[in-house]
């Protein structure tokens, strides 16, 4: 047997109030929460406060609004669309209410359900475009919490976008039959170049790119967005790569990237796995620069989507440079590379005045040749060095490592899946780190902080490296700094 849906006690609606009379009775916060609300429209505010509180007073000045300082007087509501009653008084909001309902005008009571003929929403303001979040006076602190996440979704220059929509709806109306051509037509306008160039603040290009298209004078270019994935958590992705997947045609993603994350894209998106991780079948860096072209000279919208940022061991360049070749427009979108995730894990500062006021990035294969690399007199010097996929070949890096100068207790932090539910941490020092080669359940991504600022991480969580080491954290050499 079916189960009957929920329904709602309240319609949602959108009543048009431009240049009309909105009437907000009260003196405190509620009526300048009230009146910061109307705002957001282009009605006509009147505020009635016989003793306006400072909050309302600075509220209204923000809004160029000026209290009008008089007792509450049934002849105030002339010609008002709404009524708002918020004196903070419940029997003084019940009779405002009572005598907004004898002249047949919509009223509000705060905080009280029976005296509200409409409730106030959580709103996201993108105007002309208006998201507006209720829970019919059951969680308000819920729709709040709601309309953050569904602001930071959107782009802030929706409005600006939708606002450009509207100049082009008469000629789009005018040329283009109903149905299928129109559809694709502003299915296009709203998500290829045109949305770009406004999102990038170039409304004349944007102008130019959406007149072609209406007059069908060129095919629709594609776009490739190079997206940091993160270190692995979804909540670490950058709001502007979680808009890209949510517009992508097509996403390609290497193996390191989790499956919760890619399922962040649109669900009718194509999906193309290209492997990239070691041990793992994957497709050559030519045979993805081909696919990245072929896709975006087809037209679509694509999410090149990278583990951690693109531009840090990514092979991003390369990418790059492929793409300037074919004339495929591209942009790189920023992440959070795992270095920064391990060392949040720990709870680590990777710089510590008066200890180390440098960084060093590196895989561990940089340290398995003949010659040192330049960087590794950086390390001897006290910056705090972080090996990318070091696992393998751990003991080389610490025997190299000490060579080069850098004394045997130094402490090392290991992580392994940095900022995901699955993490494991491990502590030890630079003596210890040839045991991470013998760790081959440590099937994640792992990554390897070295240097004197290591040891004012916490290690309350973590495990000793080293067989028979003893469950102690390391001493904190940095206090003796």
């Amino acid at each position: 047997m079916a189960t009957q849906p929920a329904q709602l006690t309240t319609f949602p609606a959108f009543m048009r109030v431009d240049a009309k009379k909105v009437a907000i009775f009260g003196n405190g916060a509620e009526a300048a929460a009230k009146a910061r609300l109307v705002a957001n429209t282009s009605a006509d505010i009147s505020v009635y406060a016989d003793a306006p509180e400072a909050e309302l007073i600075d509220s209204l000045a923000r809004l160029g609004i000026e209290p009008q300082r008089v007792r509450f007087d049934v002849r105030q509501m002339q010609g008002a669309t709404l009524v708002f009653a918020a004196t903070g008084d419940a029997a003084q909001d019940r009779a405002i209410v009572t005598a907004a309902r004898e002249r047949r005008i919509p009223a509000n009571a705060v905080d009280q359900p029976d005296y509200c003929d409409f409730l106030t929403p959580a709103l996201v303001n993108r105007a002309p475009v208006a998201i507006a979040i209720g829970t019919e006076g059951a969680g308000p602190v819920l729709a709040q919490m709601i309309r953050a996440r569904v602001d930071q979704m959107l782009s802030p220059s929706l409005g600006t976008l939708a606002r450009l929509a509207s100049d082009y709806r008469v000629a789009v109306d005018r040329l283009l039959p109903r149905g299928v051509a129109r559809r694709r037509f502003w299915r296009r306008f709203f998500e290829a170049d045109v949305a770009t160039h406004v999102d990038n603040g170039e409304i004349s290009l944007a102008r130019r790119a959406a007149t072609r298209m209406l007059r069908g004078r060129e095919p629709v270019p594609g776009h490739i967005w190079l997206v940091g994935a993160g270190p692995g958590a979804e909540d670490l992705l950058t709001l502007r790569a979680q808009r890209a997947m949510m517009e992508a045609d097509a996403i390609v993603y290497d193996a390191l990237v989790p499956e919760s994350v890619v399922a962040l894209g649109r669900r009718d998106a194509e999906r193309f796995s290209v492997g990239k991780r070691k041990g793992c079948h994957s497709k050559s860096q030519a045979e993805i620069n081909d696919l990245l072209i072929r896709l975006g000279r087809e037209g679509k919208r694509v999410v090149r989507l990278k583990s951690g940022d693109p531009l840090v061991f990514g092979r991003a360049g390369e990418e790059m440079a492929a793409l300037r070749d074919a004339e495929v427009s591209f942009e790189v979108v920023p992440g959070i590379t795992s270095a920064l995730a391990a060392a949040a894990d720990f709870e680590l500062p990777l710089t510590l005045r008066g200890v180390a006021s440098s960084l060093v990035f590196t895989t561990g294969h940089d340290l398995t040749g003949a010659a040192l690399p330049d960087w590794a007199r950086l390390a001897v010097s006290g910056a705090t060095l972080c090996v990318y996929m070091g696992r393998t070949v751990a003991a080389s890096v610490a025997t190299r490592l000490i060579e080069a100068g850098l004394p045997a207790d130094m402490t090392v932090a290991i992580v392994e899946n940095a900022s995901r539910g699955e993490r494991r941490l491990f502590h030890g020092t630079l003596a210890d780190l040839p045991a991470l080669e013998h760790r081959s359940e440590l099937a994640g991504p792992v990554m390897v902080v070295i240097g004197d600022a290591v040891a004012g991480a916490n290690f309350e969580h973590s495990t000793p490296i080293a067989a028979g080491q003893p469950s102690a954290a390391p001493a904190n050499r940095t206090q003796a700094a």
